[in-house]
């Protein structure tokens, strides 16, 4: 017998301007950032200027404090000038991203809002689940379904759309849901057989990308179950099919950014099991397993703004030598 299911079409949604709103595009877009000096972004710059020059791929993999911290419009600019070929995240960073675009603001306190049973429950937001149903009976991914729906509606605040801005420019920015991670899946209108096809459909287009990784860079900016898992498995399918054509992708550079401090220097060395940052996945994940054949990795910590700022600069300062 089927077990009996909550019925969200008894909650009351409220309408985002009354949210108090903890985060405004005007207190964090930045295309000048505070000075940050690792002498890895200068090996991470040339890196990502060679792969481009061979028409190899760079994927940047970011979780929602990436968008939070104000990265967008140089995000946008690493697009439109060729360095970064795709870009993917999870829901919440779709979230954040598509709230900006429409007014401007974002970011509930979690504290105040589980309380009152409020959390996550704002129409406006809910215009995502009808963007990607809309995308999905178009066999369109997630984040293209939702960049779409922000162009066509003509967001006040588009160009500080990265989803946007994919959607303009044919790049694909790819968003990797789980269902029931995301405030958006608490909404009556939320379809799960789009929801599931729109995140299939991206995760097949961020393996067809993985497909051009030798050679290449793989970035991931504080994402740390969903980046280095969903690259875990796209490298093992674009492997699959490479050993059967005679081919290898196993000479890329990969690199984690995060606030999380590594002990010790030997990052190409998953920590044995004993060690608690063995459950740190971007760790074991993207900067020793998967290139221990043959890539290179790095770690970078740091805060987003300063960290994925100043390798963005350092990028469009070398404008013209792809």
């Amino acid at each position: 017998m089927p077990h009996d299911l909550f019925d969200p079409g008894k909650l009351k949604l409220l309408s985002l301007e009354e949210r108090i709103h903890d985060i405004k595009l005007d207190d964090i877009l930045f295309e000048i950032p505070e000075p940050f000096y690792h002498p890895h972004l200068d090996t991470l710059s040339n890196a990502i200027i060679t792969a481009r020059q061979k028409g190899a791929a760079v994927i940047m993999m970011y979780g929602a404090h990436v968008i939070r911290r104000g990265c967008a419009k140089l995000m946008i600019r690493l697009m439109e000038e060729g360095y970064i070929t795709h870009f993917a995240t999870n829901g919440a960073g779709a979230i954040h991203d598509f709230e900006l675009a429409m007014i401007g603001q974002t970011c509930e306190s979690v504290e105040k809002y589980i309380t009152e049973g409020q959390f996550g429950l704002w129409q406006e937001t809910g215009k995502i689940n009808d963007a990607v149903t809309s995308g999905a009976a178009d066999k369109l991914g997630f984040g293209e379904s939702t960049g779409r729906y922000i162009c066509r509606n003509n967001f006040p605040y588009a160009g500080s759309s990265v989803l946007a801005a994919g959607y303009r420019l044919n790049i694909p920015v790819t968003v990797h849901v789980g269902i029931g991670n995301d405030i958006i899946h608490e909404h009556p209108n939320c379809d799960g057989a789009a929801t599931g096809q729109a995140s299939l459909t991206d995760f097949l287009i961020y393996a067809k990308s993985m497909e051009k990784l030798e050679g290449g860079v793989f970035l991931n900016f504080g994402s740390a179950v969903t980046g280095p898992e969903v690259y875990l498995k796209c490298l093992s399918m674009v492997r699959n099919v490479a050993k059967q054509e005679g081919r290898k992708i196993s000479d890329f550079t990969t690199a984690v950014f995060d606030k999380q401090s590594i002990a010790g220097d030997e990052i190409n060395t998953a920590p044995d099991k004993s060690n608690p940052q063995y459950f740190f996945r971007p760790w074991k994940t993207i900067l020793a397993r998967t290139v221990s054949d043959g890539g290179k990795s790095y770690y970078i910590q740091g805060d987003h703004r300063e960290t994925f700022g100043n390798l963005a600069v350092k990028l469009l300062n070398r404008k013209g030598e792809l």
